[in-house]
């Protein structure tokens, strides 16, 4: 994936390995952006689209690591590529338990970490995309009473509209209703659909969300 709306960042305190990794992504059609050190990249103001960032462990500042953990104490989730001329085992293993997406120990194959950086982007749009579904279907679950609510979590759970009824302590045409309210307000086009959405956003039987 080198889409022209992806962003690759890379943070290096080596002036040559900068240019010399910013002018391989370049070639391979990647925007760059280079920072030389942890601080620098944490001040700037990034774009808001697909990205990865390409990490050197050892800096001057906050060290590689460290950074990862910041970034993800910060919700910020962006897959990291380390590089590194001083790796070792605990360290490769300490970066990848925190969710990093490769490790590579210098010097490296420039395909080896293009392909790398592919598979970062495409990870990432992927999770944006995801993400966007998910914030629209919680924006459309807000627009239910909370009465609709528990509605849709029980038939998420499974349960018929006698069921429910029973449950709620009402008539299997009230549940009608609501659950025709509840998938228009949703915008399911089936009840299969329904509970797909239900799924994503993680409704419990008696409405709420699961964190």
């Amino acid at each position: 994936m080198n889409n022209p709306d992806c962003m690759v960042f890379l943070v290096d305190d080596d002036p040559l390995v900068r240019d010399s990794v910013a002018d391989l992504l370049g070639s391979a059609g990647f925007a760059v952006r280079v920072f030389a050190s942890a601080s620098e990249f944490l001040r700037a103001n990034r774009p808001d689209v697909p990205a990865c960032l390409i990490l050197d462990v050892e800096l001057p500042d906050l060290n590689g690591l460290d950074l990862q953990q910041a970034l993800s104490n910060a919700g910020i989730e962006i897959p990291i590529i380390f590089i590194t001329g001083h790796g070792d085992i605990p360290m490769t293993v300490r970066a990848m338990k925190a969710g990093a997406a490769e490790f590579l120990t210098k010097p490296f194959r420039g395909q080896e970490l293009i392909l790398a950086v592919q598979q970062a982007l495409a990870r990432n749009s992927k999770l944006r995309e995801i993400r966007s579904e998910v914030d629209e279907l919680r924006r459309r679950l807000r627009s239910l009473t909370p009465r609709e609510r528990e509605v849709l979590g029980l038939v998420a759970k499974g349960l018929l509209n006698k069921q429910i009824a029973g449950e709620l302590g009402t008539t299997d045409m009230t549940i009608k209703v609501h659950r025709g309210r509840v998938m228009r307000k949703m915008r399911a086009d089936s009840l299969a659909d329904l509970v797909r959405m239900a799924e994503k956003l993680k409704i419990t039987p008696d409405g709420g969300i699961l964190c």
